[in-house]
């Protein structure tokens, strides 16, 4: 996918998060996200919209720490959050190609890391709007989910913050049966795991199904869609592959 596609995608999830916000309110509970209710979830995602756009708009080049969560509410936090969503969509759309800041996982350029990010940050965020509010899920194009899959597992869990370790080497695979080519070899062990895009090989489990739910499954907000071979490397997922 090219920076733009993200951006438009990211312009597209901010405003569908926004309107299943509004319709739950902001009291409802996020099922996904147990500890939270919408209000909550806006003022994360609201929060990191204005933390990334920063990067950009005043060119840190190391890490810089976000703003804080607002003291809004109702009405009032709703429209900060569109406000933040227009202006991290207008920054990452005006900003030159070879713009310099910093970024936390390898890319093109930092425009393509952030643009990258933060379409898939909404994205997850935004099925937690929509299951808070209940109903349909919003359509997710497979596509971007493989994208998706392929930044959580060779970007996020190759960094040494990784706690998907296993005491003895172990190889779990992971399908998308939608989309040409998604598929991925994680070889675990007592280090942070090694991801490969290939099918080479034997594997102890293989996670697969369709790239949309493999996506929302292995950031933890649907059930795994299936499973076969070693179970205990699914669950050893489930329960160590939060990001920190």
């Amino acid at each position: 996918m090219e920076t733009a596609d993200f951006i438009q995608t990211l312009d597209r999830e901010g405003v569908l998060l926004a309107a299943a916000a509004e319709k739950a309110g902001p009291d409802a509970k996020v099922p996904t996200c147990p500890d939270w209710q919408v209000r909550d979830l806006l003022r994360h995602t609201g929060m990191v919209h204005r933390w990334a756009a920063a990067f950009v708009t005043e060119g840190h080049m190391s890490y810089h720490p976000d703003g804080g969560l607002p003291d809004l509410d109702g009405a009032e936090l709703l429209a900060w959050f569109r406000e933040g969503h227009r202006h991290l969509v207008g920054t990452l759309t005006d900003a030159p190609a070879d713009v310099e800041c910093w970024h936390f996982l390898p890319a093109p350029s930092p425009l393509a890391f952030w643009a990258r990010r933060q379409a898939h940050e909404t994205t997850v965020h935004r099925f937690d709007a929509e299951a808070a509010r209940g109903g349909t899920p919003s359509d997710l194009d497979p596509g971007f989910a493989a994208d998706g899959i392929d930044e959580l597992l060779r970007g996020f869990h190759a960094r040494p913050k990784s706690r998907v370790r296993s005491a003895e080497p172990r190889v779990l695979r992971v399908r998308a049966t939608d989309t040409d080519g998604a598929v991925w070899t994680v070889r675990l062990s007592q280090e942070p795991p090694v991801t490969e895009r290939d099918d080479s090989g034997a594997a102890d489990c293989e996670i697969s199904g369709p790239a949309s739910q493999l996506y929302l499954s292995l950031w933890n907000r649907l059930p795994l869609p299936q499973v076969t071979g070693d179970a205990s490397l699914a669950t050893l997922w489930r329960e160590n592959s939060a990001v920190v």
